[in-house]
């Protein structure tokens, strides 16, 4: 299943729906993506300058990834 993201707001409603469903509280996804708990409450605010690095940590300790649509015929195209 993929889910749209169009906003900080998307994202982080999404980490928190998903942490929730999984029955994990903040400090225990934290500790499993070894992020603190600040940036798992910044996240699931919707901060919009958080660290993709860290923000790719957290969805990978939930179980998700992260995947790009819709830009394939820019890099396929020719010059």
């Amino acid at each position: 299943m993929s889910t749209q993201i169009q906003s900080p707001q998307d994202l982080g409603r999404l980490v928190r729906e998903t942490r929730k469903r999984l029955k994990l509280t903040q400090p225990q996804l934290a500790l499993a993506a070894n992020v603190g708990v600040r940036f798992i409450v910044e996240l699931e605010a919707g901060k919009s300058t958080l660290r993709l690095e860290n923000i790719l940590r957290v969805l990978q300790a939930l179980g998700g990834v992260l995947c790009l649509e819709g830009m394939d015929s820019f890099i396929n195209a020719p010059n």
